[in-house]
């Protein structure tokens, strides 16, 4: 593969990883054009991962509080195992429950088994053009539901088990290609009464754990060999840098409340597709 082609699915993955439009299902359709009739797996995971090093650096002291938050949880179930041989710390505290981590991990959970469960029916839907037209319809009408939203309707500060849950599910349906992953999962906290703030934030730091095993998954020495290193790495950088800008873009629009702007690209595109189809 040319470092060109990778360059240009880098631009096309650091816009529409975050912005609500649906990376996976671009990919598919921009791999297709230039002549990648099967999908390349380890190219994505690649390309996503260029993107999650932006959202670790857009969101750095988050993730510099949720180390910290790890650490408590670790250093108090120590103590407590030392002092009362209680086997872990108490969670029944609201401190505990507040803890950001803590709802990254219970959301992970049911994108893992969606992942795992269905992860090779799914896979075979990054071939279909016709699949991604479709999702995409779908997808501005979900994020065309934040348009019918009163003003001042997420007001809810603190995520919850319930929450995370949904918001998982949500992440592990976006697997689908033209579902937008930040579209659904930031849809859905939205629609349980988050604030529109930390809805954005939950979003992308679910994100992490899920990219990071979608990667482990996809890296073999076979797909990397037949890719290549070197238009990984451009590919890698390149959705990071655009990646970067867009987050910071998008950020900025789900705080304003104008995710609904994104609704009517997704329908023409999806129209678009199906009917060159």
């Amino acid at each position: 593969m040319r470092v060109l082609e990778t360059i240009f699915l880098g631009i096309i993955q650091g816009l529409t990883e975050f912005l609500p439009v649906s990376s996976s299902g671009h990919l598919v359709v921009f791999q297709n054009l230039i002549g990648l009739k099967e999908p390349e797996l380890l190219l994505d995971c690649s390309l996503h991962l260029g993107t999650l090093l932006a959202v670790c650096i857009y969101f750095r002291s988050d993730i510099g509080i949720m180390v910290k938050e790890i650490w408590q949880l670790l250093t108090q179930t120590m103590k407590t195992l030392r002092g009362s041989g209680r086997s872990g710390p108490d969670v029944s505290s609201k401190k505990q429950y507040d803890y950001l981590v803590w709802w990254v991990l219970i959301g992970s959970v049911p994108t893992g088994i969606i992942g795992l469960v269905f992860r090779k029916s799914l896979e075979n839907l990054f071939g279909s053009v016709s699949t991604v037209g479709v999702m995409l319809i779908v997808t501005g009408i979900i994020v065309g539901l934040t348009r019918l939203m009163p003003e001042g309707y997420g007001t809810r500060a603190r995520i919850g088990f319930t929450v995370a849950l949904a918001v998982g599910t949500a992440q592990g349906l976006a697997i689908i290609p033209g579902i937008s992953r930040s579209g659904a999962t930031i849809v859905c906290g939205l629609l349980f009464g988050l604030d529109r703030e930390l809805a954005g934030r939950f979003s992308f730091l679910l994100a992490i754990p899920a990219i990071i095993a979608a990667l482990a998954v996809q890296l073999n020495v076979e797909a990397l060999a037949r890719v290549g290193f070197v238009p990984l790495l451009f590919g890698f950088l390149t959705s990071a840098l655009v990646g970067l800008v867009a987050l910071k873009l998008l950020m900025g629009m789900v705080k304003k409340g104008h995710l609904y702007y994104f609704a009517p690209y997704c329908w023409a595109m999806g129209l678009l597709i199906l009917a060159f189809v």
